[in-house]
Protein backbone atom coordinates (compact mmCIF):
# COMPACT_ATOMS: atom_id res chain seq x y z
CA UNK A 1 0.00 0.00 0.00
CA UNK A 2 1.51 3.48 -1.16
CA UNK A 3 2.22 5.51 1.88
CA UNK A 4 0.51 8.77 2.69
CA UNK A 5 1.52 12.20 -0.06
CA UNK A 6 3.57 14.68 0.95
CA UNK A 7 1.94 18.35 0.09
CA UNK A 8 3.00 19.32 -3.17
CA UNK A 9 6.44 20.06 -3.29
CA UNK A 10 7.15 20.57 0.75
CA UNK A 11 9.49 18.47 2.26
CA UNK A 12 10.52 19.08 5.70
CA UNK A 13 14.04 18.64 6.58
CA UNK A 14 13.41 15.60 8.41
CA UNK A 15 11.97 14.07 4.94
CA UNK A 16 14.53 15.19 3.02
CA UNK A 17 17.16 13.78 5.02
CA UNK A 18 15.88 10.29 5.02
CA UNK A 19 15.00 10.29 1.60
CA UNK A 20 18.69 11.44 0.33
CA UNK A 21 19.52 8.62 2.56
CA UNK A 22 17.39 6.40 0.60
CA UNK A 23 18.64 7.19 -2.51
CA UNK A 24 22.28 7.50 -1.66
CA UNK A 25 22.25 3.51 -0.75
CA UNK A 26 20.40 2.21 -3.74
CA UNK A 27 23.03 4.71 -5.43
CA UNK A 28 26.03 2.86 -3.62
CA UNK A 29 24.04 -0.56 -3.90
CA UNK A 30 23.21 -0.69 -7.88
CA UNK A 31 26.23 1.07 -9.17
CA UNK A 32 26.02 -0.68 -12.66
CA UNK A 33 22.84 2.06 -13.28
CA UNK A 34 25.72 5.25 -13.27
CA UNK A 35 28.96 4.17 -13.84
CA UNK A 36 31.19 7.44 -13.65
CA UNK A 37 28.40 9.41 -11.72
CA UNK A 38 29.70 10.96 -8.17
CA UNK A 39 26.79 10.86 -5.81
CA UNK A 40 28.09 13.78 -4.00
CA UNK A 41 27.30 16.34 -7.45
CA UNK A 42 23.61 14.05 -7.75
CA UNK A 43 23.30 14.87 -3.88
CA UNK A 44 24.03 19.01 -4.42
CA UNK A 45 21.62 19.38 -7.72
CA UNK A 46 18.99 17.74 -5.50
CA UNK A 47 19.60 19.94 -2.22
CA UNK A 48 19.26 22.88 -4.90
CA UNK A 49 15.93 21.82 -6.56
CA UNK A 50 13.39 20.72 -3.59
CA UNK A 51 10.55 20.43 -5.88
CA UNK A 52 12.36 17.88 -7.55
CA UNK A 53 12.96 16.17 -4.30
CA UNK A 54 9.72 16.23 -3.73
CA UNK A 55 8.87 14.69 -6.83
CA UNK A 56 11.49 11.36 -6.08
CA UNK A 57 9.59 11.38 -2.78
CA UNK A 58 6.63 10.89 -4.60
CA UNK A 59 7.79 7.80 -7.23
CA UNK A 60 9.74 6.69 -3.92
CA UNK A 61 6.15 6.60 -1.90
CA UNK A 62 4.44 4.95 -5.04
CA UNK A 63 6.51 2.31 -5.20
CA UNK A 64 9.19 3.33 -7.76
CA UNK A 65 12.31 2.90 -6.49
CA UNK A 66 14.08 6.15 -8.22
CA UNK A 67 17.93 5.53 -9.07
CA UNK A 68 20.14 7.75 -11.59
CA UNK A 69 20.52 6.25 -14.94
CA UNK A 70 22.23 8.62 -16.69
CA UNK A 71 24.02 11.97 -17.08
CA UNK A 72 23.03 14.91 -19.81
CA UNK A 73 26.56 16.81 -20.12
CA UNK A 74 24.72 19.37 -22.23
CA UNK A 75 21.92 19.92 -20.25
CA UNK A 76 23.87 19.56 -16.67
CA UNK A 77 20.72 17.08 -15.67
CA UNK A 78 20.94 13.91 -14.00
CA UNK A 79 18.41 11.47 -15.09
CA UNK A 80 16.02 9.17 -12.33
CA UNK A 81 13.91 6.42 -13.64
CA UNK A 82 11.68 4.11 -11.54
CA UNK A 83 13.95 1.06 -11.34
CA UNK A 84 11.63 -1.31 -9.14
CA UNK A 85 11.65 -4.47 -10.92
CA UNK A 86 8.19 -4.52 -10.84
CA UNK A 87 5.80 -1.86 -12.17
CA UNK A 88 5.37 0.49 -9.07
CA UNK A 89 2.71 -0.65 -7.08
CA UNK A 90 1.52 2.47 -6.17
CA UNK A 91 0.82 3.26 -9.83
CA UNK A 92 -1.50 0.15 -11.08
CA UNK A 93 -4.82 -0.70 -11.94
CA UNK A 94 -5.03 3.25 -13.90
CA UNK A 95 -5.88 3.40 -17.33
CA UNK A 96 -3.60 5.85 -20.16
CA UNK A 97 -5.14 9.56 -20.02
CA UNK A 98 -7.60 11.98 -18.30
CA UNK A 99 -9.66 11.24 -21.54
CA UNK A 100 -9.78 7.79 -21.31
CA UNK A 101 -10.71 7.78 -17.69
CA UNK A 102 -13.99 10.31 -18.62
CA UNK A 103 -14.61 7.49 -21.76
CA UNK A 104 -15.38 5.24 -19.10
CA UNK A 105 -19.26 5.06 -18.06
CA UNK A 106 -18.44 2.42 -15.46
CA UNK A 107 -15.99 0.48 -13.57
CA UNK A 108 -13.57 3.15 -13.54
CA UNK A 109 -10.25 3.21 -12.35
CA UNK A 110 -9.09 5.71 -9.87
CA UNK A 111 -6.86 7.12 -11.50
CA UNK A 112 -4.53 7.80 -15.31
CA UNK A 113 -0.98 7.03 -15.17
CA UNK A 114 -0.46 10.59 -17.32
CA UNK A 115 -2.44 12.51 -14.40
CA UNK A 116 -0.74 10.44 -11.87
CA UNK A 117 2.66 11.68 -13.63
CA UNK A 118 1.83 14.90 -13.91
CA UNK A 119 0.89 15.56 -10.34
CA UNK A 120 4.29 13.82 -8.95
CA UNK A 121 6.04 16.09 -11.78
CA UNK A 122 7.48 13.28 -13.17
CA UNK A 123 7.32 12.11 -17.06
CA UNK A 124 5.92 8.48 -18.45
CA UNK A 125 9.23 6.82 -19.73
CA UNK A 126 8.73 6.54 -23.75
CA UNK A 127 9.96 3.17 -25.60
CA UNK A 128 13.59 4.12 -26.18
CA UNK A 129 14.10 5.19 -22.16
CA UNK A 130 12.08 1.85 -21.65
CA UNK A 131 14.30 0.21 -23.28
CA UNK A 132 17.70 1.73 -21.38
CA UNK A 133 16.25 0.60 -18.22
CA UNK A 134 16.08 -2.91 -19.59
CA UNK A 135 19.66 -2.66 -20.50
CA UNK A 136 20.44 -2.11 -16.61
CA UNK A 137 18.50 -5.46 -15.54
CA UNK A 138 15.16 -7.20 -15.96
CA UNK A 139 11.90 -5.34 -15.25
CA UNK A 140 8.20 -5.95 -15.84
CA UNK A 141 8.71 -9.32 -15.57
CA UNK A 142 5.42 -10.32 -14.29
CA UNK A 143 3.58 -6.85 -14.71
CA UNK A 144 3.34 -3.87 -17.63
CA UNK A 145 3.95 -0.16 -17.79
CA UNK A 146 2.32 2.21 -19.69
CA UNK A 147 4.90 3.98 -22.04
CA UNK A 148 4.50 7.55 -24.14
CA UNK A 149 2.14 6.27 -26.66
CA UNK A 150 2.20 8.57 -29.96
CA UNK A 151 -0.48 11.31 -30.90
CA UNK A 152 -1.89 9.34 -33.79
CA UNK A 153 -1.91 6.16 -32.17
CA UNK A 154 -3.71 8.04 -29.22
CA UNK A 155 -6.67 9.77 -31.48
CA UNK A 156 -7.47 6.45 -32.50
CA UNK A 157 -8.05 5.32 -28.68
CA UNK A 158 -5.15 3.41 -28.11
CA UNK A 159 -2.00 3.46 -26.43
CA UNK A 160 1.44 1.63 -25.84
CA UNK A 161 2.64 -0.31 -22.76
CA UNK A 162 5.45 -2.37 -22.42
CA UNK A 163 7.06 -5.31 -20.38
CA UNK A 164 9.95 -8.44 -20.71
CA UNK A 165 8.36 -12.21 -21.35
CA UNK A 166 10.92 -14.93 -22.28
CA UNK A 167 14.18 -12.47 -21.85
CA UNK A 168 12.84 -10.03 -24.58
CA UNK A 169 11.14 -6.85 -23.94
CA UNK A 170 8.27 -6.06 -25.79
CA UNK A 171 5.74 -3.34 -26.98
CA UNK A 172 2.54 -3.85 -27.28
CA UNK A 173 -1.01 -2.13 -27.36
CA UNK A 174 -4.37 -1.81 -25.56
CA UNK A 175 -7.54 0.11 -25.33
CA UNK A 176 -6.29 3.75 -23.62
CA UNK A 177 -9.11 3.29 -21.39
CA UNK A 178 -8.60 -0.27 -20.43
CA UNK A 179 -6.63 -0.83 -16.87
CA UNK A 180 -5.28 -4.03 -15.24
CA UNK A 181 -4.00 -4.61 -11.50
CA UNK A 182 -0.81 -5.43 -13.69
CA UNK A 183 -0.25 -2.57 -15.31
CA UNK A 184 1.44 0.41 -14.34
CA UNK A 185 3.98 3.29 -15.27
CA UNK A 186 7.78 4.26 -14.60
CA UNK A 187 8.45 7.64 -14.78
CA UNK A 188 11.40 10.11 -15.38
CA UNK A 189 12.98 13.10 -14.04
CA UNK A 190 15.54 15.34 -15.43
CA UNK A 191 17.50 17.74 -11.64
Amino acid sequence: MAKKATPKGKLSPKQSEQLLATLKARFEKNLRHHRGIDWAKVQAKLEAHPAKLWSLSEMERTGGEPDVVGHDKKKGEYIFFDCSEESPKGRRSVCYDRKALESRKEHKPKDSAMNMAAAMGIELLNEEEYRELQQLGEFDTKTSSWVVTPADIRELGGALFCDRRYNTVFLSHNGAESYYAARGFRGSLRV
